[in-house]
């Protein structure tokens, strides 16, 4: 080799093109998917189905390491400081994203600014049901009631600064009732208790209601969802029944780490949302009563904001106070 072509070969080398391209195109090993729950619940399940397909997708595995912990920001804390790189993703659900920036004092991350949304993947609606003591066939019977009967109403949550807590602040104020909150720990002891007549009303997810509502024991009178359940085609959406900024439910999508290459975030958004729009996978999640929520990047990260700013202006107006 002459001495002209050898000093060209090595200053190729130092281009850092030169070495990018050289570099084995991604996925060249396993990725994980940190989700900040314990196996089981709804964002487990959609994680871990979701993940199994997209294994096979990708050509590589897609493990899933569940980091549960304070809401859900322990496992959103571990991928934000992880390398930008792909290969460390999260399955995040509504707490870790849009409730606990008003609900906790210090967070460790901005999910806005520290996060890149990938694509929406779920969504595990609430309903409105309530007693059928209370004398309202529809939502809009419903809402003239308490109107009528101011502070005599009490509605169930899972405990104070959860998603259906903030849900029934949102309906509050949407729609200028008054009704008293009670904190219960967990969705079981609410559920109980709406049933027995201590609470007239609460807002759950299918999974918690619909045996109840089938039985007559509580009446769903309106779902948080675009469209009507498969499962309850007789329960109108909010939208339908004339309420159709009230969003309420726990959601859940897929990010990565801020500063992760675009063309990456475009292949594991290409292939999600073609998995989420099959057949197969819709009626694996709406069995789970799980709604699939695929989206770009672009529409999944104005969703997020969106959110961000609705919880923090509710929080403004009704007084939540971060802990």
């Amino acid at each position: 080799m002459q001495r002209r072509d050898f000093l060209l070969t090595s200053a190729a080398g130092l281009v850092p093109g030169a070495a990018f391209a050289q570099q084995a195109p991604w996925p060249s090993r396993p990725v994980r998917v940190l989700i900040g729950y314990p196996p089981g619940g709804s964002t487990d399940v959609a994680g871990r189905l979701l993940a199994e397909q997209l294994g096979r997708k990708l050509g590589q595995q897609v493990v899933v390491e569940n980091r549960a912990g304070a809401g859900g920001t322990v496992a959103a804390s571990t991928v934000v400081r992880a390398d930008p790189d792909g290969y460390t993703l999260l399955l995040a659900a509504s707490p870790e994203v849009s409730i606990a920036p008003i609900t906790m004092k210090s967070m460790p991350y901005d999910p806005v600014r520290d996060l890149q949304p990938i694509t929406g993947v779920g969504q595990v609606p609430f309903f409105l049901v309530v007693n059928p003591s209370v004398p309202a066939n529809t939502l809009a019977e419903f809402i003239a009631y308490a109107r009528a009967n101011p502070g005599k109403l009490n509605y169930s949550s899972f405990g104070n600064n959860t998603s259906n807590h903030l849900a029934g602040e949102l309906f509050k104020s949407l729609t200028g009732i008054s009704s008293v909150h009670v904190p219960y720990k967990g969705s079981g002891p609410s559920m109980t208790d709406l049933i027995g007549g201590q609470v007239q009303y609460s807002f759950d997810t299918p999974p918690a209601v619909l045996e109840h509502v089938k039985a007559g024991k509580l009446r769903a009178l309106a779902v948080a969802t675009r469209q009507r359940l498969a499962s309850t085609p007789q329960v109108p959406t909010f939208a339908e029944a004339g309420l159709p900024n009230f969003s309420g439910g726990t959601w859940f999508g897929l990010f990565a780490p801020a500063k992760t290459p675009r063309p990456v975030v475009d292949r594991i958004n290409a292939e999600a949302v073609a998995l989420l729009n099959s057949p197969e996978l819709g009626k694996t999640f709406g069995d789970r009563g799980i709604v699939p929520a695929p989206q770009s990047p672009e529409e999944y990260a104005r969703f997020v904001q969106g959110e961000v700013a609705k919880w923090k202006d509710l929080a403004g107006k009704v007084g939540i106070v971060a802990e």
